[in-house]
């Protein structure tokens, strides 16, 4: 197992190597003419923007000063996006290069042929003499600079449109995610439901990731959003911090403003179980929240359940179906708020009506929604398993990097319908 996890850590390590020295030589090297200071200037910010990357995730996950935290989280992070993307615009580059090149030879060919068929002066070509010439015509002029090289010119014009690509896309990526979760309307039928139900809605927010980027600002928005679709119920389906209840507790106080005519319930994704999920718990409830840990509820037309992210198994708090859905009346609906996806399986098993989950984040960085729908059952949306109903949430906030390309957050309000209405 250990040797796997050490040729796996260097096949990564090699890859990451390759990537920067690759990017390095697109828009450093090849866009100078030899050694100076633009190579080393840019070998000295991919190298420093790596450094600072690691130490952000280091510093988050060690525990460090929590303002130490917040000074390395915004460049460390962002670099990260921005290396993906300066990546994926240096390759789209070599689509590129060499039709660019090949419309260079083009132009230049027929500009050469076009200066070959100029005419020559009419008294020229009878031997007439011209005007008398100017003697300083003799004097060679001085030469001009010499242009860059076609190989050259087309290596700044590729590696300026990537780094351009790359920082607009961080960019708007970026403001996306600090503007706030826009609003999702989904309609969902249930065939159990009874028509007193019809119409019933559930605010779904997961992955606000409150942190060293994403604080008390953050969660505001989001807390004001969810507010403003007025729903029944408010269902917080984990991953709602990355840093301890001491360092947080300021940032997620907005919390205490949710308001719901049933309440609003959490249940712990994986990243709680990084943060100290039993006080994050505790504080939760605190802050007048229901924490559901593998427990159910009975609301008045059906059932309420929620259960452990699968993380709290390392610490003997795993989720526990048969703990929050035995001996239920499988007559009523019953809605399942777990943070996983992959939980839908367990979620069939037990005869859940509707599963509510997150934790995807929709892929956040594309072309990462490749990565996350290969590890997940449904990647962001509805679908069906069975006679079990699965949504996912692409989420409020972001991780790591507070930027999303191709998956923009949201809060979902989830309609429940009856067959019967």
């Amino acid at each position: 197992m250990v040797i796997v996890f050490a040729l796996v850590a260097l096949l990564v390590l090699g890859a990451l190597v390759t990537g920067n020295w690759f990017v390095w030589r697109r828009l450093f090297r090849d866009t100078t003419r030899g050694p100076g200071l633009v190579r080393r200037t840019g070998a000295v910010v991919i190298a420093g923007g790596w450094t600072l990357t690691v130490t952000a995730f280091v510093a988050e996950r060690s525990g460090a000063p929590f303002w130490l935290q917040q000074l390395l989280a915004w460049p460390g992070f962002l670099w990260l996006a921005l290396s993906i993307y300066l990546l994926l615009g240096v390759l789209a580059g070599e689509l590129v290069r060499p039709l660019l090149r090949r419309w260079l030879e083009r132009r230049a060919s027929a500009e050469t042929a076009v200066s070959r068929e100029e005419p020559v002066p009419v008294g020229a070509a009878i031997g007439v003499s011209g005007p008398p010439q100017d003697p300083a015509a003799d004097v060679p002029a001085s030469e001009p600079v010499p242009a860059p090289s076609r190989r050259l010119f087309v290596s700044r014009v590729i590696g300026g449109a990537a780094a351009a690509a790359a920082v607009g896309t961080v960019g708007v990526g970026t403001y996306g995610v600090l503007n706030g979760p826009s609003v999702k309307r989904v309609t969902v039928p249930l065939a159990k439901l009874p028509r007193a139900a019809h119409g019933f809605r559930i605010a779904v927010v997961s992955d606000i990731h409150l942190g060293p980027v994403l604080g008390r600002g953050f969660a505001q928005k989001v807390v004001d959003t969810i507010n403003a679709t007025q729903p029944d119920l408010i269902a917080v389906v984990g991953d709602l911090v990355d840093g301890s209840v001491k360092d947080l507790g300021p940032a997620a106080a907005p919390l205490a403003q949710l308001t719901a005519r049933h309440g609003a319930y959490f249940v712990t994704g994986n990243h709680e179980y990084f943060s100290g999920a039993e006080q994050w718990v505790e504080e939760v409830r605190r802050l007048g929240l229901r924490p559901l840990e593998n427990a159910r509820t009975e609301l008045p037309h059906f059932d309420l359940a929620g259960v452990n992210d699968v993380a709290g198994e390392s610490e003997g708090q795993g989720p526990d179906f048969a703990k929050a859905l035995g001996d239920r009346d499988t007559a009523r609906t019953c809605v399942l708020l777990a943070h996983q996806p992959v939980q839908i399986h367990d979620a069939v098993d037990h005869g859940v009506d509707l599963q509510l989950s997150g934790h995807t984040h929709g892929g956040q960085l594309w072309p990462g929604n490749l990565i996350a729908a290969a590890a997940n059952p449904t990647l962001a949306g509805l679908e069906r398993y069975g006679d079990t109903q699965l949504y996912v949430t692409r989420g409020a906030g972001a991780w790591g990097p507070p930027t999303r390309v191709g998956a923009p957050s949201d809060i979902t309000v989830v309609e429940l319908a009856s067959r019967q209405a």
